[in-house]
């Protein structure tokens, strides 16, 4: 098997229940190097309940997971980051009022040493928040620029150059053009291109399935809880999965 179709990820009859309601139900899943992998489904499909297991939010209550072939649990998200498996919210959150380079940096600040005292360094975060940008194809004039004065999908470029500050290889998206324009959309999906060109793998959580066509090689469909689809999006329209979603899979063999 080649590096590509090596799975960076696998999980392993995963589930998740809270209490007596089972949200994700044995849920099989590969996520191989490079992909870009859309898993999608109707509301209350169990989506955000796995991908808080994968982040590291939640713990599953059954399954396993392995990352880069190690087997691998996850006590928090930054946990997760630091194994190199970042999960960006629709809310990506950054702090409005901080600075483009601040926001990158968050968490991991730069610092100088002046005799006996440790200076952040502003200079040099503003220099490699700006190399972090420029790898998506995203040119910002001023890094001192606060977060709250860009638009979404600037903001999305910031919250991208955090978890690749970071060095994370996963990525993963939640819903990254909900509430966005046609213009803020198209530098979005063009951010995830860009990612998929820099060798990074992405989870696509999206409701848009006009994005997930443009975007993803694979679609994993979850309904209830249950993955019923696992497939190649070659030969799919928006369509196909809008009915596979409204079926619970029945359209699959599309």
């Amino acid at each position: 098997m080649s590096e590509a179709a090596t799975p960076i990820l696998s999980l392993r009859g995963i589930s998740k229940s809270y209490g007596g309601v089972q949200a994700v139900s044995d849920v099989d899943l590969d996520v191989c190097r490079g992909d870009v992998l859309a898993i999608c489904g109707d509301n209350g499909a169990g989506k955000s309940s796995l991908i808080k297991v994968i982040s590291g939010a939640q713990p599953p209550s059954a399954g396993t997971m392995t990352l880069r072939g190690e087997p691998v649990r996850f006590g928090s998200p930054h946990d997760a980051l630091q194994k190199g498996v970042a999960t960006i919210y629709q809310d990506l959150a950054l702090a409005p009022r901080l600075s483009v380079a601040e926001n990158v940096f968050m968490g991991a600040e730069l610092t100088r040493r002046v005799g006996f005292v440790h200076w952040l360094d502003k200079a040099r975060m503003r220099e490699e928040a700006k190399r972090y940008l420029g790898r998506l194809s995203v040119s910002l004039p001023d890094m001192r620029q606060p977060v709250e004065r860009l638009s979404g999908g600037q903001r999305q470029a910031v919250a991208i150059s955090r978890a690749l500050r970071w060095n994370a290889d996963i990525i993963i998206m939640d819903e990254p053009t909900a509430a966005l324009g046609v213009r803020e959309t198209a530098q979005v999906l063009d951010l995830v291109r860009s990612l998929k060109a820099d060798g990074r793998t992405v989870i696509l959580i999206s409701h848009n399935m006009r994005d997930v066509v443009a975007l993803a090689s694979r679609v994993a469909i979850l309904s209830r809880g249950r993955k019923v689809v696992d497939r190649p999006i070659e030969g799919l329209e928006p369509d196909d999965l809008t009915h596979m979603i409204m079926s619970g899979g029945e359209r699959a063999g599309l």
